[in-house]
């Protein structure tokens, strides 16, 4: 399974939901990036994704997007064939 990494924030609700999709899922470790405890760490996160909000979630090197774009590769099926590939 590739490596999973998501820019968090302790208390983000999107958060905990990818969070919980993913384990749900089989993901067993999340490498979380908490950008509210390391400034550096967002503009990481906006540099590399080109976005603003968390979560910002990778699966290897695929940028997956925030919950909502994890939520919707889930339901059509994309999900468990990334975490099933060697992408890492």
């Amino acid at each position: 399974m590739p490596n999973v990494t998501m820019y968090s924030t302790q208390v983000c609700p999107y958060c905990m939901r990818a969070e919980a999709l993913l384990k749900s899922r089989g993901v067993q470790e999340i490498e979380k990036i908490l950008v509210d405890r390391n400034p550096e760490k967002r503009a990481e996160m906006m540099e590399r994704t080109g976005r603003r909000t968390v979560p910002q979630i990778y699966i290897g090197d695929t940028h997956v997007g925030g919950f909502d774009d994890l939520s919707l590769l889930d339901r059509n099926g994309g999900l468990a064939p990334l975490l099933a590939s060697g992408n890492d």
